[in-house]
């Protein structure tokens, strides 16, 4: 039994459509649609029911779901420790960061503000929120990478955490332009119309930060959610083929807006400023890691040993 075949099943459980699933695993739909029926041959019993609608899943497939999602995690688990017992000797640094941030604003901040080339082997994992939490809290890691807003506390706290705000980004609500170009699910909506809200899951760290503020949007605003997941790269696919609308990062829509790709679906009164937040474990440390916090925070990293619990306003210079 392959790990992929579970990954695969997650994926199509979540996605509901071969297509989208397999865009999302980065494989061609056939060798997807084979790897799922290679798990079900394993098992020996259909995991999911195809039909126009997509694929729903079956008794037996919605009993293996959140089997399969712990035994994945622990998988991984295991791989990141036995290879962080591999890399113990050497200067290796390792950064969990959200799956938004991973691929928009950390490769240009990583280059922009530090020296790679003294920092050693750069280790990224790229997962949900929820999983970068846990990834830290159990010292897998030195370093946490995510948006962050002030009324949203995050499991990693001030005291065992030490943070520095090193960017700012905007979640806007964004979707398809219609052929006139304006939004095609604009808000607030028309009266007794709910608008197609394509959602974030629990996992998500932006799905947290939106349901906080979700008293703060203005009045008369009415929200369907018809699709949910974790990640805002699927959302952000969804919304450009015109299923609905999302709140994304502005780091990451910004090219999809300045191509017309995709348009602002209101006003700015619906938009919520957000941080990006850098959170480093304490307990997780070698030279490469104080290397990093003393360029970060500016202080040298012989009179710095732990950093100092809390969080300072200053952001990155630009």
């Amino acid at each position: 039994m392959d790990l992929d075949w579970l990954k695969d099943f997650l994926a199509l459980a979540e996605q509901r459509t071969f297509s989208r699933a397999a865009e999302v695993r980065n494989v061609t739909q056939p060798a997807f649609s084979r790897r799922i029926r290679a798990l079900e041959d394993w098992i020996g019993t259909p995991l999911f029911v195809r039909g126009a609608q997509g694929a729903v899943l079956t008794p037996a497939g919605a009993h293996l779901q959140p089997l399969a999602a712990e035994l994945a995690r622990s998988l991984d688990r295991a791989r990141r420790e036995t290879r962080a017992v591999g890399a113990a000797e050497t200067a290796t640094l390792s950064i969990a960061a959200t799956h938004a941030l991973s691929f928009t604003f950390f490769p240009a901040w990583i280059r922009r503000h530090l020296r790679v080339e003294v920092l050693g082997t750069l280790n990224l994992i790229s997962d949900s929120l929820e999983a970068c939490e846990q990834i830290m809290l159990a010292g897998e890691v030195h370093f946490l990478l995510c948006h962050t807003h002030p009324d949203v506390p995050l499991r990693v706290d001030a005291d065992r955490f030490p943070s520095r705000r090193v960017g700012d980004d905007l979640l806007v609500p964004v979707c398809a332009p219609d052929a006139a170009g304006a939004p095609l699910w604009p808000l607030p909506g028309p009266p007794g119309a709910p608008t197609r809200l394509l959602a974030y899951s629990q996992a998500s760290g932006l799905g947290r930060i939106l349901a906080a503020r979700e008293a703060d949007r203005p009045s008369g605003t009415a929200l369907e959610t018809v699709f949910t997941s974790h990640l805002a790269a699927t959302l952000m696919s969804m919304a450009r083929e015109g299923h609905g609308l999302a709140w994304l990062p502005l780091t990451l829509a910004e090219e999809d807006l300045a191509r017309g790709r995709l348009v602002r679906a209101g006003p700015d009164a619906f938009a919520i400023p957000v941080e990006i937040t850098l959170f480093r474990a304490i307990g997780c440390r070698n030279p490469a890691a104080d290397a990093m916090w003393a360029q970060v925070t500016g202080i040298h990293a012989g009179d710095d040993p732990g950093g100092q619990p809390g969080r300072s306003g200053m952001a990155d210079p630009e």
